[in-house]
């Protein structure tokens, strides 16, 4: 009964997994888009057995897409309930954005001195698709995608894998919490102004400056998701409906 429950749960989130190879990395593409577009909601039971019959794959890919996902910080390991998607707490959120403002701006500051022509090409050129995505037919999956994609390039071009290890599992769970505490019409486009504020400085070849603009970022992006909070679960930044109560 427990598993039938589980199944009807995860059927209405998660879609089929075509057969060949890479699974596990198609069926964790797949929790994760679920997770991140609010399919999969904070406190959602990953149930493995009950996912692997929504997408017509076996278990173990599924159990590892999983795991990748607690990694992540996108799930955690629940005693007695096993994965769960994560829940949002708020003050922990602000403690998480308050180490990856410091965090972000060392990466941009890294891949200020570490960057070429291919890296600014590559970085232009996933502005410019963002700016596309939010400036005509808006796709939220997408937005979400590449917001994360800019970051991780930046953290790319840094070359340093031990903030990039530790960014990766930070920026999952950050976007968590700006889906369930705070969506506004204005997000994306704040996203991507800010965005090009760090791609200027990178490119004027002053570590400084872009340290501080991804800095600036993150620090913006904190202050707007404690006044969306604080302004009430009923209301977003354009006077309607949008946020969400803490998980």
């Amino acid at each position: 009964m427990a598993t039938d429950k589980a199944e009807q749960a995860v059927g209405r989130a998660v879609n089929p997994v075509a057969a060949g190879s890479l699974l596990a990395d198609r069926a964790y593409d797949e929790l994760r888009a679920a997770v991140l577009a609010n399919r999969l909601r904070p406190g959602d039971a990953l149930s493995v057995p009950a996912l692997a019959t929504q997408m017509g794959i076996s278990r173990s890919p599924v159990r590892e897409a999983v795991q990748r996902l607690i990694h992540d910080g996108l799930a955690s390991h629940v005693p007695h309930r096993g994965a769960v998607v994560s829940t949002v707490d708020l003050q922990d959120v602000r403690q998480l954005y308050v180490v990856r403002e410091v965090m972000e701006g060392l990466a941009a500051r890294l891949a200020t001195e570490r960057l070429d022509a291919t890296r600014v090409g590559e970085l232009r050129e996933m502005l410019e698709a963002h700016e596309r995505v939010v400036g005509s037919d808006y796709d939220e999956t997408a937005h979400i995608e590449m917001d994360m994609a800019y970051h991780r390039l930046i953290r790319e071009v840094a070359g340093n894998t031990h903030l990039t290890s530790a960014l990766d599992t930070i920026q999952g769970k950050a976007h968590l919490a700006l889906h369930s505490l705070w969506r506004s019409p204005e997000a994306p486009r704040l996203a991507v102004a800010e965005h090009r504020r760090i791609f200027e400085a990178m490119t004027s070849g002053d570590p400084d400056a872009a340290e501080l603009a991804a800095r600036e970022h993150i620090r913006r992006l904190r202050i707007r998701l404690s006044q969306a909070v604080a302004a009430g679960p009923d209301r977003d930044d354009a006077g309607g409906p949008g946020i969400h109560p803490v998980a």
